[in-house]
């Protein structure tokens, strides 16, 4: 798979983020409400331009690569990212979903994953699918359990974000989890 196709919602259009979005993507993932719950605060309009060049030379579906998706309205604002962890294995999967403050609590983040997740034990056959989660974003633990994730381990003070360690909760799918749920 050389190029990432657009997966689109009724309300979205998920493709690889480009340029055009440096400015609303800082803005967004620089705001302290994003802030606590990521372990990556680009510093600068030229750090999230390097960000977006690298990423634009990811081949999807790479063994040990991250591609990141841009979850954008049909007019093609940016609302929010999707990382997509594509592991050693390859099938298996890690994602993360980020949306800006603004567009939160009205069903973006929930249309997206769910998009995404259909995509990658559909056409892409993943096995399974985990996602990493700040115990204390209790949103973000809601969405996952009412895609039908659930919570295999909660870690105390496992991952180092910004010179503190912090605790971490992993959720998972299987692909036949996924296709008994729909």
């Amino acid at each position: 798979m050389k190029k990432w196709p657009e997966v689109k919602t009724e309300r979205l259009v998920l493709r690889i983020l480009e340029l055009k979005d440096k400015e609303v993507f800082l803005a967004y993932r620089g705001n302290p409400a994003v802030v606590q719950f990521q372990t990556w605060d680009p510093p600068s309009l030229q750090e999230v331009e390097r960000f977006i060049q690298q990423n634009l030379a990811v081949i999807p579906n790479t063994p040990n690569t991250w591609l990141q998706l841009g979850i954008t309205l049909h007019n093609d604002q940016l609302i929010g990212d999707i990382g997509l962890h594509f592991l050693e294995d390859g099938a298996q999967m890690e994602i993360g979903y980020t949306l800006a403050p603004e567009h939160q609590g009205q069903g973006y983040a929930f249309e997206a994953v769910k998009a995404i997740l259909g995509y990658l034990f559909g056409q892409l056959e993943k096995h399974r699918i985990t996602a990493s989660v700040d115990p204390e974003n209790v949103r973000s633990r809601r969405l996952l359990e009412k895609l039908g994730f659930r919570q295999e381990g909660f870690f105390i003070q496992s991952i180092l974000i910004r010179g503190e360690w912090c605790d971490d909760v992993v959720y998972a799918m299987l692909a036949e989890e996924w296709k008994t749920k729909r």
